[in-house]
This record gives structure tokens, sequence and C-alpha cells, in this order.
């Protein structure tokens, strides 16, 4: 896909990996519509983006947890732009690890509403639009705990099978079509996903979200005849 001129919608783009996306994409000349619930992170990443060749810059601050806000925010960003020729669902929350007898209710419901259930939302909503376009692209960054399952994240992990389950039946269904589907399996990252529960892990020997949105640019721009179709990242 040449990107110059093209619609792309990034969830989780107020900061770590989508932001970095975000931020990068803009180089390209590209049109954003960026999604995440932080208002104020949006609007620094939004003025950034615009200093760096962004062509037009837009934000929707929404909870994906609520399927009223993720509607509304479709309706916006098709009125505001008219078309959508990519979606990059980054946005994703961290489980403390722990035991699943000592998850609280609450905690189950935001990781599963935020990785999973606001994934496929944003996607079934803005697949029409996706699917009026020579050429589409959707890629699901998901984590590495998609396809690893590991000690204390059962939440996290289960919101992450799901991610990849949903991605590999969305390639079956839109084989032939003008969209293409990528999922990105990456390990830790360098971002405050961890911090913002508590959790410490040695981030600083984590890949940097900054290096992470090189590959998925990469993944998004390459020409009409080669598509990664699945991408595992480690550090």
């Amino acid at each position: 896909m040449i990107l110059k001129n093209k619609t792309i919608v990034v969830t989780g783009a107020s900061d770590g990996i989508g932001k970095q996306v975000a931020l990068k994409l803009a180089k390209h000349g590209v049109n954003l519509a960026l999604i995440a619930r932080n208002k104020n992170g949006l609007e620094e990443v939004q003025e950034e983006a615009k200093k760096r060749s962004a062509k037009q810059v837009e934000i929707y601050p929404c909870d994906l947890r609520d399927i009223k806000q993720i509607k509304s925010a479709t309706k916006k960003i098709v009125a505001d732009f008219g078309k959508v020729d990519a979606l990059l669902n980054i946005a994703g929350i961290w489980q403390k690890m722990m035991p699943i007898e000592e998850v609280q209710e609450s905690v189950v419901d935001d990781v599963i509403q935020t990785n999973l259930t606001g994934l496929i939302h944003w996607t079934r909503l803005l697949l029409p639009y996706l699917k009026k376009q020579k050429e589409a692209t959707i890629i699901n960054v998901i984590s590495k705990s998609g396809v690893v399952a590991q000690a204390g994240q059962s939440v996290y992990t289960a919101s992450k099978y799901g991610a990849k389950g949903f991605t590999d039946v969305l390639k079956v269904d839109l084989k032939g079509s003008t969209v293409r589907v990528a999922g990105v399996y990456q390990s830790g990252t360098n971002t405050k996903m961890f911090s913002k529960v508590g959790e410490n892990p040695p981030v600083e020997k984590f890949t940097n979200p900054e290096d992470l949105a090189d590959v998925i640019i990469f993944m998004l721009s390459r020409p009409a005849k080669i598509w990664l179709h699945e991408v595992q990242v480690e550090y």
C-alpha cells in the first residue's frame, strides 16, 4: 500500500505503540483518525503528527469498553474523512499477574472488553468502509500472549488468544476481497502498560515501541503482491 493520502484509523493512539505508529505514519503524509481514552494524550499526539506532515488528524476520545462510544466515534470518522483505508487495532491493557481466583470481576470485564470485544466491534463497524477501497488493510497488534500460554496471565491471555482466533477467521472470511488482514505477535514492549496496574518488570530490556512501530508500518506499506499476514517480534 502506498501510504500517502490514505486514511488510517489507529486505536490506542495516546501512548505506547499506538502513539509511535501514529507519529511515524504522519511522516508519510497520511490522514489519521486517532482513538484512545486519554483525550489529553490524543491532543498531544495530534499536534505532533501535524508537525510531522500528516494531512488531516482528528481525535476521538473513546472507551473501548463502551459500544455506544465506539458507534459514535465510527460515525464521526466516516463523516470527517469520507473513507477508511486501514484499521490498526493497537489498544490494549494489561492484567496484573495472579491466579485466576484472585482476579477481580471488574478486571476480567475490563481486559476482555478492551483487548477483544472492542477490537471486534471496531473491525465489524469499519469493515464495510474498508471494503469500498481498491486496497485496504486491517492489522491487529495482539501480543506473544496470543500464541504462548504463560503463568499468571489467564485473563489477558484469553483476550489475546481470542484476538488471534478472530484475526485468523477474518483472514479466511476476507480472502479474495480487497481487504488484507495481519496479526502482530510481539513480546514485551517498553510501554506504561505494566506500571498502570502496579507491576514493574524490566521494561528497559523489552522492545522499544518506536522499533515495533517501524515493523508495523513496514507491513502496512508492502506492495500489492506481497503481504506479511503474521509477524512475531522478539526482543
